[in-house]
């Protein structure tokens, strides 16, 4: 049995689940989700718990009863209190800042940079090198705050760029730090 899969999801209150065959319909203060899960996989309530089942100890099988576990808990977490990425600038006159609901980035290229944020999904600058991004579908605040990441990805060298917040960015040594001279002769 899979750990992940067999344990149950907690349905707290004020939350309201719809299972239509393997679709399932999360509603909650923050908003509603829904979601497709894989046929062999069958989902089900028993009072304020919902449980994954799997057919078989297939592999596939297997593999899809945790998956589909993690992802139920996932929408039942972010209907009642969302998920949140920060991201950090590291470089001088590296900026960020909002104008309307885009946001706009100054990070070393000749022009600035407009990211849209999609439908559901929120950008906030609480300081010139701060991002924060909020939602209800972790799956979203993921890929864009992953998009925002690769506007300008953590340089090796220096460390400058747009980086997770507590990323550690491994930096390499530069040439000065390369013993010998020139051409590779002898001296």
């Amino acid at each position: 049995m899979s750990r992940v899969g067999k344990m149950p999801v907690k349905i707290p209150a004020g939350v309201e689940v719809k299972i239509e065959g393997n679709t399932v319909t999360v509603k909650g203060p923050k908003g509603e989700l829904t979601r497709t899960f894989p046929d062999p996989i069958s989902i089900t309530r028993e009072g304020d718990v919902l449980k994954v089942n799997r057919p078989s100890d297939a592999k596939p099988h297997r593999a899809l009863h945790g998956l589909s576990r993690a992802l139920l808990n996932n929408m039942v977490e972010g209907v009642t209190k969302g998920f949140q990425k920060n991201l950090e600038l590291v470089g001088v006159g590296y900026r960020a800042s909002k104008q309307g609901r885009k946001l706009v980035l100054s990070v070393g290229y000749s022009h600035p940079v407009e990211i849209e944020p999609p439908a559901g999904l929120e950008i906030e600058v609480p300081a010139p090198t701060k991002i924060i991004v909020k939602g209800i579908d972790k799956e979203a605040v993921g890929t864009l705050a992953a998009n925002i990441r690769s506007v300008r990805e953590p340089e090796p060298y220096k460390g400058k760029g747009i980086r997770y917040e507590n990323e550690q960015v491994r930096l390499k040594v530069g040439k000065a730090g390369a013993k010998g001279g020139g051409k590779g002769g002898k001296k």
